[in-house]
């Protein structure tokens, strides 16, 4: 399933982020993450309906000091304003990435995570594991018939 981004959703995505979108033509959307206090800043972009061999795709790219990271196939994303954060998700059969933007400017990537560790009881997970089950369990209650 490929979610059909709205005007809506690319609002709530800047206002958690605390960063107003920047259209660059009709399919991308920027955002400039500052965070002053510590000195960070990131661009956060995302590309809609990227035609792939015929098939339609979306991408979210961020851009930091000295990092680069990307997110194919992009099927859903919370923005949380509790957390201050929007993850993005794309799921491939078993496997699932995410790519948490947060409104401090920090990013996280986790990338293609068994659903067995997201499913699973995070505390009996090796540490390492840990805060990348508790980061993608978001994903637990979404189905092929997710909506936003």
């Amino acid at each position: 399933m490929i979610h059909q981004f709205t005007k809506e959703n690319i609002d709530t995505i800047g206002k958690v982020l605390g960063a107003t979108p920047k259209p660059l033509g009709n399919d991308v959307f920027r955002f400039e993450v500052k965070n002053d206090e510590e000195q960070r800043k990131l661009a956060l972009e995302i590309h809609l309906g990227l035609d792939v061999n015929g098939e339609p795709m979306n991408m979210v790219s961020v851009y930091a000091y000295s990092t680069f990271l990307q997110l194919h196939n992009c099927t859903a994303f919370v923005a949380s304003d509790m957390l201050q954060q929007v993850t993005f998700f794309g799921k491939s059969g078993s496997k699932t990435s995410g790519l948490i933007v947060e409104k401090a400017s920090g990013c996280s990537l986790y990338a293609n995570v068994d659903e067995s560790i997201i499913a699973g009881d995070f505390t009996q997970l090796p540490e390492d594991l840990m805060m990348c089950g508790i980061a993608l369990s978001l994903t637990e209650s979404m189905d092929d018939d997710f909506s936003f």
